[in-house]
């Protein structure tokens, strides 16, 4: 940032949202302190009443879609001067890393309507708006779903997060000329291995293949994790979902990068409780929050 040679912590506020669907929080002051927003989709672990009376798991079963505690892991960004939105709905509620109405169609009771993405491959995985199995293909409802139901979920958490999401990173922009997402999100240790990899990855950086984000992002952040002992793979097994593919404008100096975390660095995915390494984990991704805070990004401006 111009004449920024180093960073100290700011005072951070909570901004009220809609109740229960999500929560911002960022530096204090009517100016965004950075051009930076952290976003957590799939962290949320509420389950409301009315997808538990018509599924056929139990909360716990459906928990493993989570990326657990990922909100919880970039928490300390607010404090130096990065605003933050995470989803407080479960994931497996509503996805807000989908396009709203990408639904599964033999999921529902009556018809979608025409303009539902009922054709994609995250669809065809079960993955859609509203998912259709749990990540070992469990099956997550006991019945056929309505579209009034999903319309709800989509009105009271979709529409208003992705609103949000959007005035954070138009009020970045306005503010420092540019605006930088970083979407987190945590990855099974499983998956971590694919790619014919010797050895697993600690992170993957997914910019659409240098599509959502100016190449100076994401090789900042390798050198910054690479520093720090991490393993950083590019693009694979994740290139980044619909938000770094629906925010990221380079052209418009808006530059959004996926972050995935492997798991097995601060989970015990058996049990779904944080290990030792959380804290250690918690301490560098604050640490790169630090660097990417203090860094000199002009060139961004003009990218």
């Amino acid at each position: 940032m111009d004449g920024m040679n180093a960073w100290e912590p700011v005072a951070a506020e909570e901004i009220a949202e809609p109740a229960d669907a999500f929560e911002v929080r960022r530096a204090a002051g009517r100016v965004p302190a950075t051009p930076i927003v952290f976003a957590s989709p799939h962290s949320g672990r509420l389950y409301p009443d009315d997808m538990m009376a018509a599924a056929a798991l139990d909360a716990q079963s459906i928990r493993r879609s989570e990326d657990a505690y990922v909100d919880d892991l970039i928490a300390g960004a607010p404090g130096l001067g990065v605003a933050t939105i995470s989803a407080r709905f479960a994931r497996a509620y509503i996805d807000l890393n989908r396009e709203a109405f990408e639904l599964d169609p033999s999921m529902f009771a009556d018809e979608l309507p025409e303009f539902a993405r009922a054709r994609t491959a995250r669809v065809a995985a079960g993955l859609g708006a509203i998912a259709r199995v749990v990540s070992e293909g469990q099956e997550i409802y006991a019945r056929k779903l309505t579209f009034a139901e999903a319309s709800a979920r989509i009105e009271g958490a979709h529409r208003p997060y992705h609103e949000t999401l959007k005035r954070l990173i138009e009020e970045a922009h306005a503010a420092h000329g540019f605006a930088i997402l970083i979407d987190w999100h945590s990855m099974p240790a499983a998956a971590a291995r694919t790619g014919g990899r010797e050895r697993p990855c600690d992170m993957v950086l997914g910019d659409r293949f240098g599509a959502a984000c100016a190449g100076l992002l994401p090789a900042r952040v390798e050198r910054e994790l690479e520093s720090m002992g991490y393993r950083v793979a590019r693009n694979t097994p994740y290139a980044g979902g619909y938000t770094t593919e629906h925010y990221g404008r380079p052209a418009r100096r808006v530059h959004a990068l996926q972050i995935e975390i492997n798991r097995a660095l601060y989970l015990d995915e058996a049990t779904l409780a944080p290990t030792a390494g959380f804290e250690r984990l918690r301490e560098h991704l604050a640490a790169l929050t630090c660097a990417l805070a203090a860094a000199d990004w002009t060139s961004l401006k003009g990218a």
